[in-house]
């Protein structure tokens, strides 16, 4: 059941002036009368149409109705540099304005053909949640307590029943709208995002929900520099005219102007209910309770139009105010076949396999089809990389969002493995309404030495009998990279022609102390290995030490034993 509203106005609104100055003020925003229907991928139904409660990100849950002060922070075509200080209306808390300009900075990055502003998801959160009931949130962003919107049972609400079990609205049978930017479970489980990088996706952070809220209005093909996108986008987000109005009316507000101000110090709406854990009030009763309950007071009669006497006492007579009446707006056309997105296939993505610390060879690519089988352009596909893998893209981003060309594809971009070896997923995912994915195994392997070296250049020698007095020591390395823990085999070679195990000459000592001329070994952090010690016997001669790594790279060592030099 689509959630059913009536026009409400702010508190204190029942003169003729502030009514007019209400209209005013949606007349200054400049919102359109008539939204059109999004013909991109991903969006929902003509903005004529009721669409059931949980096709957009609050359920159609109530929202706060107040509309900015008609005095905006600057005059129309003025700077719209912040001001230091302004209006009480125009300051928007701490917290709550870096994540919204932190949002509008990743959307720049991850997908700059949507072109959020920030101002959209500050008019978004004024509506929603009063900016965080006024910038109540703690150093990380996180409210200090729960905001859940009502039950959404279809008692004047939309009809959810309950998708996350409680988790995030507590409440088991319906679900609720939640955070900051009042997002209905399923939709967060869709749309969550960690916008803090803290490793978690939680709608009360202001940060996570912003970005999340920045997601959803880029989905498709919208660019919100265009009137038309940005209406649909505000529309996907709650399905109602006056709520695109509403938005709007702060939208414009803010882009003329506004300020920080201390968290928690953020000007609440008059209908945020008084603190409660919900942002909406409950309705105060306006008839007599049964059982005895107080009648409202009673409501002086209004004069006559044209200066004409009023009622005689004990006369009653009915109001004759007629209820506003609202112009639906005018359902266009569904997309036709060749625009809807259909379905999302592999064009042609290789075997994902890199070294530790190199780019992947392979870059995933996909072609997105419309309804009939055609390539279908312009649709925005999010690649992400998935699992316990340090692999990103292009400046460490694990989640990119791109728009296919004419032909339909798209490509990923460049994808450089991490320190951590293993496998991993790297998944694509188009569509809104009925998301198509698609999903590659990666895996990086360990860095493998190439070369092994000795790090010093001192002549080694013995006399008969003796300790060498310097030791061996190598590093193994990967196109320059140390390696560590590279199995590394020293043996005592008869010579590099023929590189028998020499049974005379040096030798090392095994753990009983007897002599040995092949050791297995390991190298250490970088790729370094030092030998143990290596002794001589009675035999003065020039021998060969030769050390090998498992691929097959190999150094030799000279080693002299000779007696030394009489006095």
């Amino acid at each position: 059941m689509a959630a059913q509203f009536g026009r409400r106005l702010r508190r204190g609104a029942t003169t003729t002036a502030v009514a007019a100055a209400a209209v005013a003020a949606l007349s200054a925003s400049q919102a359109p009368a008539a939204p059109q229907s999004d013909t991109a991928a991903g969006d929902q139904a003509a903005a004529g149409a009721t669409p059931s409660g949980d096709s957009a990100a609050t359920g159609n849950s109530p929202y706060h109705t107040d509309l900015p002060p008609l005095n905006t922070p600057n005059k129309p075509g003025a700077s719209v540099n912040l001001p230091v200080t302004g209006s009480a209306e125009a300051g928007i808390p701490a917290s709550v304005l870096a994540a919204y300009k932190r949002a509008e900075q990743e959307l720049a990055a991850t997908d700059a053909a949507c072109r959020l502003p920030w101002q959209l998801l500050a008019a978004i959160g004024k509506v929603e949640s009063g900016q965080a009931r006024g910038g109540k949130v703690d150093a990380n962003g996180t409210t200090l307590s729960p905001i859940l919107g009502p039950a959404l049972n279809g008692q004047g609400f939309a009809l959810i029943k309950d998708t996350d079990g409680g988790a995030y609205d507590g409440d088991s049978t319906h679900d609720r709208a939640v955070g900051p930017m009042q997002f209905i479970p399923s939709t967060w489980a869709t749309w969550g995002q960690d916008g803090n990088g803290d490793g978690r996706k939680d709608p009360n952070n202001i940060h996570d929900a912003a970005l999340a809220a920045g997601r959803y209005l880029c989905a498709g093909t919208r660019d919100l520099s265009v009137a038309a996108d940005l209406d649909r986008a505000v529309l996907s987000y709650n399905h109602s005219t006056e709520y695109l109005r509403t938005v709007r009316s702060w939208f414009d507000y803010y882009k003329r102007g506004t300020h920080e101000v201390p968290d928690g110090t953020g000007v609440l709406p008059a209908d945020t209910g008084g603190g409660t854990t919900s942002p909406f009030p409950t309705p105060t009763p306006t008839t007599g309770t049964p059982g005895g309950g107080t009648s409202p007071s009673p409501t002086p009669s209004p004069s006559k139009p044209g200066g004409g006497k009023s009622p005689s006492p004990g006369t009653s007579t009915p109001p004759t105010t007629k209820p506003p009446t609202t112009k639906p707006p005018t359902p266009t056309p569904a997309p036709t076949p060749s625009e809807t997105f259909g379905s999302l296939e592999d064009a042609g993505t290789g075997t994902l396999t890199a070294t530790a610390g190199e780019a992947f060879g392979e870059r995933v690519t996909v072609r997105a089809k419309n309804k009939l089988g055609k390539p279908l352009a312009r649709t925005s596909v999010t690649f992400a990389v998935v699992g316990a893998t340090d692999a990103r893209f292009a400046d460490g981003k694990s989640t990119v969002t791109l728009r296919t060309g004419a032909d339909g594809t798209v490509t990923a971009p460049v994808l450089t493995a991490g320190e951590k070896t293993g496998v991993f997923k790297v998944t694509a995912v188009a569509g809104t309404t009925k998301p198509r994915a698609l999903s590659w195994t990666a895996n990086v392997t360990a860095r493998v030495a190439d070369t092994i070296a000795l790090t010093g250049d001192k002549a080694l020698t013995a006399a008969p009998g003796a300790e060498f007095t310097d030791r061996v020591e190598v590093r193994t390395t990967y196109k320059g990279t140390g390696v560590a823990d590279t199995a590394v085999t020293a043996t005592m070679i008869t010579d590099a022609g023929t590189p028998a195990e020499n049974d005379k000459g040096p030798y090392f000592e095994d753990a009983a102390g007897d002599p040995v001329r092949t050791l297995n070994l390991t190298t250490g952090a970088d790729g370094v290995l030092e030998l143990p010690e290596i002794y001589a016997d009675d035999t003065e001669g020039t021998y060969t030490l030769r050390l090998t790594t498992a691929s097959g790279a190999t150094v030799t060592v000279e080693l002299k034993v000779e007696a030394a030099p009489a006095a």
